[in-house]
């Protein structure tokens, strides 16, 4: 059973759901599933192939249904962990259990940082954490790239460049920058440009979270258990290597999970991972015994 709530707080409207009961039925805390700037509908697969636990998702402010009213539209892991941290409060099950992808590993990172007690456990799924791998300053070039397509030709463009970006393998050298501009037709975009310019992916409203450097000295000093998860798929790829690159800091090895970047995805986003063994993947990790 899921149920959906809103928590308003100063300056947002933070809409989650609840998939089970609170309290739970086991006495085990609940798993929350972030992301960023996926919102929960991102985790529906990996939520009903979790019955046996209260799972709790929600939608990070001015995206899906949460409203933000703090008059910015850019996206930071501080004010997303105080989100966090303000939802784990409300519910008052903590400290919780959490699975984070993408940009919301790296919201889980600095929740760690920030609320040492709110999570006993973090499954950090391929943070894109852009600076950190050797190659940084040419990784910020290809993010500025992204932008730049996006700005000047629209949605198709940008995102074209931005999967010519997220699947190139190794670093960007200058083989990578003397491509020719990615064709949205070559990946099924679309080349028409609708005009709209605040997409949280294309835009440098989410640079901040790409661009984080975690503090290492309050994560590795928190209570939290905290596993850097990569897919098997992703190796080679920028989020693979900013994966290793976070592990590393950690001083701790890289966890391989089944798939790609969305590997808990099934194909309702057009690009299927494999949620099944993902998903008992997630549940030996979370349980210790991998």
């Amino acid at each position: 059973m899921k149920t959906t709530h809103t928590l308003t707080t100063a300056d947002a409207d933070l809409v989650y759901d609840v998939h089970g009961p609170l309290p739970t039925a086991d006495g085990r805390p609940p798993l929350f599933m972030i992301g960023q700037p996926m919102d929960a509908t991102g985790f529906a697969a990996l939520a009903a192939r979790s019955a046996e636990r209260t799972v709790v998702t929600y939608d990070p402010r001015g995206l899906g249904r949460s409203v933000r009213r703090d008059g910015r539209v850019d996206h930071t892991p501080e004010t997303q962990a105080d989100d966090v941290h303000a939802l784990i409060q409300e519910l008052g099950a903590g400290p919780v259990e959490m699975f984070a992808s993408s940009g919301g590993a790296v919201t889980a990172l600095a929740v760690v940082a920030r609320y040492p007690g709110d999570v006993t456990v973090l499954v950090a799924h391929e943070p894109p954490l852009i600076t950190l791998t050797p190659d940084g300053p040419a990784a910020v070039r290809a993010r500025a790239a992204v932008r730049e397509a996006y700005e000047k030709r629209g949605w198709g463009a940008g995102m074209a460049a931005f999967v010519a970006m997220t699947s190139w393998e190794g670093e960007f050298t200058e083989a990578y920058f003397d491509q020719p501009e990615a064709d949205p037709a070559a990946f099924g975009m679309p080349a028409e440009d609708d005009g709209s310019r605040d997409d949280p992916l294309l835009s440098d409203r989410s640079w901040a979270i790409s661009g984080y450097r975690p503090d290492i000295d309050a994560i590795t000093g928190a209570p939290t258990r905290v596993v850097i998860a990569v897919g098997e798929e992703s190796r080679a790829v920028q989020t693979g290597r900013t994966s290793a690159a976070t592990a590393e800091l950690l001083g701790q090895p890289l966890t391989v999970f089944p798939s790609h970047h969305g590997g808990f995805l099934d194909g309702e986003f057009g690009y299927p991972g494999k949620p099944d063994e993902f998903a008992r993947r997630l549940r030996e990790v979370l349980d210790g015994a991998a």
